[in-house]
C-alpha cells in the first residue's frame, strides 16, 4: 500500500493529507473495537467459526486487529505494505487451515472484516468535504492492500493443504529418491513430472542440490508451527526459488523425523545461475527468520549430470554441517578451497595457531583490526605492499610501519610465502565460527 495513491503531477491539497493523516490516526487508534465488530460477525455468521473455544477467538480477534494496524501504520509511515510486512497472516492462514477450517469460511471472514474495516474508516471520517475527498484518496491504496493481504493468507492457506495431503507432492518425493539414487525415471508419471519442475528437459548437467533443516522455531505458543509444520513451510519457501522459470522440486524427507531433512534439486535451465540462486536462498533464508523459523541451508556443487546427483546431495549436507548453530546459507560452489578447508577445520587447527599470532590478532581486534586488514589486503594485492596502501587508502610509510609491526609481534615475516598463509589461515580461523561439536 502507497502512502499516497496521486500521481507526482497531481498531487493532494494540504488540508487532504491532513484530514487523511486524522482518519487513519484515528482508525488506528481503535483497530481492537473494529477487530471486535468484525470478529464478532465472523463469528455470527460463518458457521466454520462458530463453537470455536476462547483461543481461537482471540487468535481471530488479534489476527484482524494486525490486518488493520499493519495497513494503517505502513500509512502513517509513507511506506508501502510489502509480503514481509504480512508474515503474521501467513502464519494465522496456516493455523486455520490447520485448524480445519473450510477455505471458503476463510475466504469469507476475510470479506467481512474487510466490511467492517472500510465501515469504520468511513464512520471515523465524517462528512466534511475535506474529509470525503480523503477518504476517496484512499480507496486506491487501500484496496490494493487489501487484495495483497488475501493473496498472502490464500497462497499460505493452499500451500499448507498440499503439504499436508496424504495423496500431495507423492510423485514429488518419488522423483527426488530417483534423483539421489542418481536416475531419472523414462516411464510412469515421473518424467512428467521431472519436466515440470525443468529438470532433464534442457540442460541436465546444470543441476544443484540444497538441502536444508529447522534449527529452531522463535516462539512455541500454540498458534506457532511445529518442528514438522516448520519443515513443510521452509520446503514450500524452497519450491519458489526457482531460477528456471520452473518451481524448483523440494520435498521434506521423513517427515515424521525429529530434524527432518528438506531437500531440493533446483535445475538453473539455460540461464539462470549460481550466484542468483543462492541470493533467492538467502533472501529465504532471512524472510524465514523474520517469520520466526531459524533454518540452515547447504548448496552442493553444480552437477554434471543426473548421474552425480548422489554426490552432489553428499555434498550439500557436508556443507550444511559446516553452519553454525543459528543457521545461515552455505554454497560449496561460492568457496574457495582455502575457504573450505578453514571451515572445515576442528578445534585441533585451532589450538595449532602459534600463541604469539594469537595473541597479537586478539589485541589487534580490539584496535580495529587494522593489522589483520593489511595482511589480507597484501595478500589480495599479490604481495604488493604500495598497492594494499592504495587499496587501503592509507600512506605507503604506514603500510611499511605495520609490516615491521606484524613482523616484531607475531615473529611472521608477510613477505615469506610460508608465514604469509599462516597468518591468514589464523586470521580466517578466528573469524569463523566455531563448527558444531563431533561425535567421536
Amino acid at each position: 500500500m502507497s502512502a499516497g495513491s496521486q500521481t507526482v503531477g497531481n498531487p493532494l491539497p494540504e488540508r487532504v493529507r491532513a484530514e487523511r493523516t486524522r482518519i487513519v490516526g484515528s482508525v488506528y487508534e481503535h483497530a481492537d473495537e473494529i477487530a471486535g465488530r468484525g470478529s464478532s460477525a465472523i463469528f455470527a455468521q460463518i458457521p466454520g467459526y462458530a463453537d470455536r473455544d476462547g483461543e481461537f477467538r482471540a487468535d481471530v480477534h488479534e489476527q484482524v486487529a494486525r490486518l488493520c494496524r499493519t495497513g494503517l501504520g505502513a500509512h502513517l509511515d509513507r511506506r508501502r505494505v510489502t509480503a514481509a510486512d504480512l508474515a503474521h497472516t501467513r502464519r494465522a492462514a496456516v493455523r486455520r487451515a490447520r485448524s480445519g477450517l473450510p477455505l471458503t469460511d476463510y475466504i469469507t471472514a476475510f470479506r467481512l472484516g474487510q466490511q467492517t474495516f472500510w465501515k469504520s474508516l468511513v464512520a471515523h471520517a465524517g462528512d466534511s468535504p475535506a474529509a470525503r475527498e480523503a477518504t476517496l484518496s484512499m480507496v486506491l491504496p487501500l484496496t490494493r492492500y487489501c487484495d495483497l493481504a488475501s493473496a498472502q493468507a490464500t497462497h499460505a492457506y493452499l500451500e499448507y493443504q498440499q503439504h499436508q495431503s496424504p495423496e500431495a507432492g507423492r510423485d514429488d518425493r518419488d522423483l527426488l529418491e530417483c534423483l539421489l539414487g542418481g536416475t531419472l525415471p523414462d516411464r510412469g508419471p515421473l518424467p512428467a513430472t521431472a519436466a515440470a519442475h525443468g529438470i532433464g528437459v534442457t540442460d541436465p548437467e546444470r543441476l544443484l542440490v540444497v538441502t536444508a533443516t529447522v534449527r529452531g522455531i522463535r516462539s512455541r505458543s500454540t498458534g506457532e508451527p511445529t518442528e514438522t509444520e516448520a519443515a513443510q513451510l521452509v520446503s514450500a519457501a524452497l519450491a519458489r526459488t526457482a531460477v528456471n522459470g520452473h518451481r524448483t522440486l523440494a520435498v521434506v524427507r521423513d517427515p515424521g523425523a525429529r530434524d527432518p531433512e528438506i531437500v531440493a534439486v533446483a535445475g538453473l535451465g539455460h540461464s539462470g545461475t549460481v550466484e542468483e540462486l543462492c541470493a533467492r536462498l538467502r533472501r529465504t533464508h532471512h524472510r524465514l527468520s523474520r517469520e520466526g523459523i531459524a533454518t540452515a541451508v547447504g548448496v552442493g556443487n553444480i552437477g554434471a549430470g543426473i548421474e552425480y546427483l548422489p554426490r552432489a546431495w553428499q555434498e550439500s549436507r557436508t556443507a550444511l554441517g559446516l553452519l553454525p548453530e543459528d543457521g545461515g546459507v552455505l554454497a560449496l560452489p561460492e568457496l574457495s578451497p582455502f575457504r573450505y578447508l578453514v571451515l572445515n577445520s576442528d578445534e585441533t587447527a585451532r589450538n595449532l595457531v602459534d600463541p604469539r599470532i594469537d595473541r597479537t590478532l586478539t589485541d589487534d581486534r580490539a584496535k580495529g583490526a587494522v593489522l589483520a586488514d593489511t595482511i589480507r589486503a597484501f595478500a589480495a594485492a599479490d604481495m604488493n605492499l604500495r598497492q594494499a596502501a592504495d587499496a587501503l587508502r592509507i600512506h605507503h610509510n604506514t603500510a611499511k610501519y605495520r609490516v615491521r609491526r606484524i613482523q616484531q609481534l607475531t615473529g611472521r615475516n608477510i613477505r615469506n610465502i610460508t608465514d604469509l598463509v599462516e597468518l591468514l589461515v589464523a586470521i580466517e580461523l578466528r573469524t569463523t565460527p566455531r563448527p558444531p561439536a563431533r561425535e567421536l
